[in-house]
């Protein structure tokens, strides 16, 4: 994906990415959390919004956090000079010598990754910044408290760079158990004495968990303009903005009588006779097969003065297409854009609409669906 002009003679749909909603978004994650270094946050190819553009919109990072050494590897040939974290650290023992010579910074969440750092030996004499995580309740990756601090000092006495790391479970969530407070105090009694930077703060914690940040913060939904629980106005205080703008046009206009049906399955019956938009945009674009009717589509200039306005689905999505409701929509036309998600409609209200959260549409935006940088 590269940020080149669409051709626009080719079906209309397209991923326009706004490097600026980047920069505004990781602006707000400073002044939340001013003490803090971050780890931008940009596995699963930034959330679907494709490393090229993160490079652009995030550069002013004070490091880049994601999955796999080749992520890695190609932020270092397009001349990306700052930190890289690993966030799951290594999964074969023979990626060592490449991390070493890429300069990352590994977590290690387990006793196998331990035992393979202890008998590598680098190239140069400098060592990596480990980012010892430790499960504090979510029980997902990291070693036990009881174990922690073992694991801590055979890392420090092979030499390398220690760095304190926990992740929160329920940081969008009011009294679910383990909460924030009951992870950081377990976290920090067992961290008592121990030299080292701590990393805790998800975007959640940024945004209602202000003593809970740490020395390094690692955001990633908000990063996006999305929200962490999965409901847009959790988020509007937080005056984020959306980076995905996903458009397409309406491909053409059926005249419904009532009682006709749209549609696989024929959910939907018309309640009164009504115009039906087509719009090119379905599952295998990303879109959620199983959004339901009502979810909201923005069309432009559509109105009877020529101003857009939302028109709810109707009807099951197909593969390729899906249809909307333009009985308020007179100025509608073959050829109107529509914004399937993105400023004027939030994908979290999309996702709500369809049973699911942002995070899942943003990530699962097709291949074929082509991207456009701004």
């Amino acid at each position: 994906m590269t940020g080149s002009a669409i051709n626009l003679v080719n079906r209309p749909i397209l991923a326009s990415i706004h490097t600026q909603a980047f920069q505004h978004n990781l602006n707000r994650v400073r002044e939340l959390a001013p003490e803090s270094k971050i780890w931008a946050v940009i596995k699963a190819r930034a959330y679907g919004h494709c490393f090229e553009a993160a490079l652009q919109g995030l550069a002013s990072t004070d490091g880049f956090a994601l999955l796999d050494i080749e992520d890695a590897a190609w932020l270092r040939e397009r001349g990306w000079k700052g930190r890289i974290l690993l966030l799951e650290g290594l999964f074969h023992e023979n990626e060592l010598s490449r991390a070493d010579d890429l300069g990352c910074d590994l977590v290690v969440h387990c006793e196998t990754q331990l035992a393979w750092l202890e008998s590598f030996k680098p190239k140069t004499h400098n060592s990596f910044n480990v980012f010892l995580k430790m499960n504090t309740g979510m029980n997902r990756l990291g070693f036990k408290p009881d174990s922690y601090r073992v694991a801590f000092h055979r890392l420090h006495a092979a030499g390398y760079r220690m760095h304190h790391m926990t992740h929160f479970a329920n940081a969008d969530q009011i009294d679910r158990q383990p909460t924030v407070d009951g992870q950081q105090e377990i976290f920090n009694s067992t961290i008592s004495g121990l030299d080292g930077p701590t990393s805790l703060a998800n975007s959640a914690a940024i945004l209602w968990h202000r003593n809970a940040l740490g020395d390094w913060v690692r955001p990633g939904i908000m990063l996006y303009g999305a929200s962490p629980t999965g409901i847009h106005a959790d988020i509007e205080h937080a005056q984020l903005q959306a980076v995905m703008h996903l458009h397409s046009e309406i491909i053409d206009i059926q005249e419904l009588k009532q009682g006709d049906r749209i549609g696989y399955g024929g959910r939907y019956e018309a309640p009164q006779d009504m115009r039906v938009g087509v719009v090119a945009c379905g599952y295998a674009d990303g879109y959620p097969r199983h959004a339901k009717d009502g979810a909201p589509v923005w069309v432009n200039g559509a109105d009877q003065n020529g101003k857009g306005l939302i028109c709810p689905i109707v009807g099951r999505v197909s593969m390729d297409m899906l249809t909307i409701d333009l009985r308020n929509a007179p100025n509608a036309k073959i050829g109107s854009v529509v914004e399937l998600w993105g400023d004027r409609v939030p994908v979290d209200v999309v996702a709500q609409n369809s049973d699911t959260i942002g995070y899942e549409l943003l990530c699962a935006v097709a291949p074929r669906v082509p991207v456009a940088i701004k």
